[in-house]
């Protein structure tokens, strides 16, 4: 068996961490006069205390973390991150069942954007804030995670962006710390000009600094009901716009062009190929929009681009009911929430590269039919395209279809009609938010479905967000054999 004291040092950090973010709710509500105050503050005690435990109590044994103990760790921390991260949801005036607050947790972490929380605009101001926090913190998470760990334990594809020095298990923790200052210090200037220019256009500062959180963090929690549509401004459409597309680009590139290499954030095939991918797709979803449904030409690109750029980056928000637009949108958004951004972003989804290497490979292995005795070889970013991450791509397309049909499956058994089970399934695994139709579409939310589909949409989160193998592979009776 593995040993787990150093995955409980480290949960225990961050739970402690997590207990620590809890104080800034604690501040907003006293400023607002809200008694919520109080909730926030006991809770804080309690997660700092229970993690400050876990720390100490097996401190000295964090610096010799192999993979399989980064597996673990790696689900550990997103699984008992919303347990705590719920309390306050369940204490607070909302008053929501620990089912509901767990789904609401999972799905701020994970960045998803599904919510359960019902009369937004009324909310304590606490909750909202906590609400954005939740998805801000999972968002720099996302990003060290997706850059200094997957790559080592080589999910899906992800060994693609090892960078040097992270193959040897036992440097996992020194090259996160390093990774992460740098990214960190970068997301955080990001948010604040984000807030900044939110602030300037109208937007009240406490609305500026909520949605700027949730926006670089690609994860769509609002602090009103009607989302960003709440505003009816085309200046923060077009901000917020320009960030979720900024924070679903790989973080390292801008580290990159910050060193005096701007050109990598062309140069970078992924990159370059997510600008296109969303070029094409505002073009030819505003030219359907004037075309069919009658809208001037500014009102298709404002609508249009807002609403397909936050489905596609899983970003979630909604500036108007785009399930009213017709089959036609049902079809398109439906496609749109599996793409993604880039891998090393706060995106979600499939991740553009992924879909770059499999046709890559497609056409490598169709010439190499045609040319028996050729050599063809697959390149990405000008290098070869090793058989390993072939395979580890192919077999995650694979797996990520066979989870969204059982995922769907499941959650019609209990009861949900096939477009609530079908959309609900894909946005969470995903992470996108939304759903489609009545229940779950960009005009309702999930409080309604029942307390056991939320509780199989918060795994469909969870394996969304770890790239489906970090959470299977500990279901197989090898990973726990010696």
């Amino acid at each position: 068996m593995p040993d787990f004291r150093p995955i409980l040092h480290v949960n225990g950090v961050l739970i402690a961490l997590l207990g620590g973010g809890m104080l800034v709710p604690v501040v907003v509500d006293l400023v607002a006069g809200h008694e919520d105050w109080e909730i926030f503050g006991v809770a804080a005690v309690i997660t700092m205390t229970l993690g400050a435990m876990l720390a100490f109590a097996n401190r000295g044994s964090g610096e010799q973390l192999r993979v399989r103990q980064a597996f673990l760790l790696t689900v550990a921390a997103w699984v008992l991150l919303p347990a705590v991260a719920a309390l306050p949801f369940t204490f607070s005036e909302l008053r929501l069942s620990y089912t509901d607050a767990y789904f609401e947790a999972m799905s701020g972490l994970s960045t998803t954007g599904s919510t359960v929380i019902v009369g937004l605009d009324d909310a304590p101001p606490g909750i909202l804030i906590w609400r954005a926090m939740l998805q801000w913190m999972g968002g720099i998470g996302i990003v060290v995670m997706a850059v200094a760990i997957l790559p080592m334990l080589q999910v899906g594809g992800m060994q693609l962006f090892r960078m040097e020095s992270s193959d040897t298990s036992e440097k996992i923790l020194p090259r996160a710390a390093q990774i992460s200052g740098a990214i960190t210090g970068l997301y955080v200037a990001l948010t604040a000009m984000c807030a900044l220019l939110l602030s300037a256009v109208g937007l009240p500062l406490f609305d500026a600094v909520a949605h700027a959180m949730t926006t670089i963090a690609t994860g769509g929690f609002s602090t009103k009901d009607g989302s960003v549509g709440h505003f009816d401004s085309w200046q923060a459409d077009a901000i917020i716009t320009l960030f979720m597309v900024l924070g679903s680009m790989p973080f390292v590139l801008y580290l990159q062009a910050l060193r005096g290499r701007p050109i990598m954030l062309w140069r970078d095939e992924q990159a370059r190929h997510f600008l296109m991918v969303i070029l094409v797709i505002i073009l030819l979803g505003s030219l359907w929009l004037v075309q069919f449904k009658n809208f001037d030409l500014g009102s298709a690109l404002r609508y249009g681009s807002f609403n397909m750029i936050s489905v596609m980056t899983g970003t979630g928000y909604a500036t108007t009911d785009y399930g009213l637009w017709g089959s036609f949108s049902l079809t398109l958004f439906f496609l749109l929430m599996f793409i993604g951004g880039c891998a090393g972003s706060t995106s979600c989804g499939i991740k553009i590269f992924r879909f770059q290497v499999l046709f890559k490979s497609m056409n490598s292995w169709v010439r190499r039919s045609v040319q028996p005795h050729g050599v063809f070889v697959p390149r990405y970013n000008g290098r070869p395209i090793s058989a390993d991450v072939q395979a580890s791509v192919l077999t995650f397309l694979i797996f990520f279809m066979l989870v969204f049909f059982a995922l769907a499956f499941t959650l019609s058994l209990l009861g949900l009609d096939w477009i609530t089970a079908m959309s609900g399934a894909g946005t969470a695994l995903s992470n996108v938010g939304p759903g489609l139709g009545e229940i779950i579409g960009p005009s309702g939310n999930f409080s309604t479905l029942p307390m056991g589909a939320k509780w199989v949409l918060s795994f469909g989160m969870l394996l969304g967000r770890l790239e489906l193998f970090t959470v299977l592979v500990l279901f197989s009776p090898s990973f726990w054999s010696r």
